[in-house]
């Protein structure tokens, strides 16, 4: 599985806000940021901070991905 965070992006741009913007409201580091725009794995504290800034649910901003081959 992996994950997609599209959606965040979509909120940012409807809001007006750039990534650096976001970045500073939620005190993420760079290194998190980056890994956000890669689609890797981030922390739950750091998708809590995006979503209290932006006064959103987790499933707003993060998008699951199955792989056809793997089994729940």
């Amino acid at each position: 599985m992996s994950f997609a965070y599209d959606n965040l992006w979509r909120i940012l741009e409807e809001r007006n806000m750039k990534k650096e913007d976001l970045r500073k409201a939620t005190g993420i580091s760079s290194a998190t940021l980056a890994k956000l725009g890669k689609n890797e794995n981030i922390n739950m504290q750091s998708l809590e901070k995006i979503c209290i800034a932006l006064e959103c649910d987790i499933g707003d901003i993060v998008k699951c991905k199955y792989d056809k081959e793997e089994k729940i």
